[in-house]
């Protein structure tokens, strides 16, 4: 799957919500609620947002793994398989996202 292609699955899923914005970052594209990061894309797996209060629920899902953008773990952000994320549903990976970038204000 292609950035494009899993940034139209994230947009799909994040269309009833308010608060969404869209920047392009980290080589796909993240998407924000109130301004602050929530989810985004990568190539073949999407990145979420869950909080290192969340991380370890968000860790025993199916197809999740620690993301390791700089080559070091960055805590409270997932990698998860997109193919994982689709059997399991996309909407709660973004509602466990949302638990905690919701608890965040606005920016």
């Amino acid at each position: 799957m292609s950035h494009e292609y899993t940034a139209d699955l994230l947009r799909t899923a994040l269309a009833s919500r308010n608060g969404i914005s869209e920047k392009k970052m980290f080589g796909g594209v993240c998407f924000l609620l109130n301004g602050n990061m929530l989810c985004g894309t990568g190539e073949d797996r999407f990145m979420f947002r869950v909080g290192k209060e969340l991380e370890a629920e968000a860790m025993a899902r199916p197809g999740a793994a620690p993301m390791d953008f700089t080559g070091r773990k960055m805590g409270g952000f997932v990698y998860v398989d997109a193919d994982a994320a689709m059997e399991a549903g996309l909407e709660s990976w973004i509602d466990l996202a949302a638990r905690f970038v919701g608890s965040m204000p606005p920016k």
